[in-house]
């Protein structure tokens, strides 16, 4: 335990004192390192761990958690495979869609698209692009009727809006004698949607079922079934009694093996990114180290005096330990507070640096996203706390030590 005396000591020493101003100004360095370390480190994790799980929301929302695909992208026997997938437990949706790669067209405009044929009741009943309709209506989506929503990027792009007609320009079309010619055909745009995921919103058109098993000459069939479950992790394990029935057709898919490139270049990047943002706080520690050396110094008749009067050895450790783990403890407390601002005040910063220096901090055709997003972690923020006060810690032990093992014979012996 830390005795009264103790701690009255330890906290004298951090104040400033004519004579010993540089001390202090040192402490202070090393309390703004250790602020700024975690505050770096908060703000940091917390925008990628956002970023990472916006991303994932977003991404398995548009392509949902499992992909059963048909073999030559073509599945005709999908309907009982559809509802065997309803069965499952954990499966919350299942699906049917068509998937192609198409060019869109407008008068002096052209794009290249993806284009997804579903349901139009599926459509309205999925979240993301539910709530995310910008312009029109998706209650004009409907079977039957050439009839598109598009995102909004490729709206901007092809200066389409909702009530204007977009041509659909299929490579693989008829075979005449002067050769194939493209498949063309105008639709009408009833909505403009934005999921929020830049490639998605410069890319998606998505077209009713039935107009698309048309437009693609597939009749009954659909290109795949997009299995959504509750669990996102375990979803090889939700859809793993259909293997033997779609083996015959075709190949399931999950949404790890679609995406392993991104999401694991993203996981490198979040370890490396706490790793040299760590190294601020080591090089905080480093000045507390200094800041108590200097203290030791200027303090030793002080710690002679105490010695003299009955302080023992372990006494004098826990008064420079206490005295370091202050400056690294208030420095955490204060990063923790500038992290949490900066995360408040993200997007504003982005947008005011961007315009003073004139450049684009967060160019959607980059990030992915189209807002920088954040997910404060609680067991993370107190790993980095952890982390900072382990370092003050240390820092603190070698001058405790120098500390504790002065004489006071030699230090008075001339007083």
């Amino acid at each position: 335990m830390i005795a009264r005396y103790e701690r009255l000591i330890a906290t004298r020493y951090l104040r400033p004192v004519k004579g010993e101003s540089f001390i202090f100004i040192v402490s202070i360095i090393s309390l703004m390192g250790i602020a700024l370390g975690v505050a770096a480190l908060v703000a940091v994790m917390s925008v990628m761990n956002g970023f990472r799980a916006d991303l994932l929301d977003r991404i398995l929302g548009v392509n949902g958690h499992a992909l059963v695909q048909g073999y030559d992208g073509r599945l005709d026997v999908w309907r009982p495979i559809l509802e065997d997938a309803r069965q499952l437990p954990g499966v919350i949706r299942a699906t049917p869609i068509i998937e192609q790669q198409l060019m869109a067209s407008r008068p002096g405009r052209a794009a290249g698209i993806t284009v997804r044929g579903v349901r139009p009741e599926d459509i309205r009943t999925d979240s993301i692009f539910a709530r995310n309709v910008k312009a029109g209506s998706l209650a004009d989506f409907r079977d039957g009727e050439p009839v598109i929503a598009l995102g909004s990027q490729l709206a901007n792009l092809l200066l389409a809006r909702v009530g204007d007609s977009v041509s659909l320009i299929a490579p693989e079309g008829r075979v005449t004698p002067f050769g194939v010619t493209p498949r063309i055909a105008s639709f009408r745009v009833v909505a403009i949607f934005e999921v929020g995921v830049y490639q998605y919103d410069q890319a998606f058109v998505m077209m009713p079922l039935a107009s698309a098993q048309r437009y693609f000459q597939l009749g009954d069939a659909v290109g795949a079934i997009e299995i959504v479950t509750d669990k996102p992790d375990k979803v090889g394990e939700r859809v793993a009694p259909l293997q033997a029935e779609v083996s015959r057709h075709g190949v399931i898919v999950d949404w790890r093996a679609l995406n392993r490139a991104l999401f694991e270049a993203l996981e490198v990047e979040r370890v490396v990114m706490f790793w040299i943002l760590t190294i601020i706080i080591v090089v905080a520690a480093f000045n507390i180290v200094s800041s108590l050396i200097m203290l030791v110094r200027a303090k030793t008749r002080d710690i002679a005096i105490l010695r003299t009067m009955g302080a023992s050895r372990a006494a004098m450790m826990r008064v420079f330990i206490l005295a370091g783990l202050v400056i690294g403890v208030v420095g955490i407390l204060v990063g923790l507070a500038l992290g949490f601002t900066l995360l408040h005040f993200r997007q504003e910063i982005v947008i005011g640096v961007g315009a003073l220096f004139g450049i684009d901090l967060w160019n959607p055709e980059v990030r992915f996203l189209s807002e920088m997003p954040s997910l404060v972690d609680p067991w993370q923020i107190a790993g980095v706390c952890a982390v900072a006060f382990v370092m003050s810690l240390i820092a603190t032990l070698y001058p405790s030590w120098k500390a504790a093992n002065t004489d006071p014979v030699q230090v008075l012996r001339y007083e």
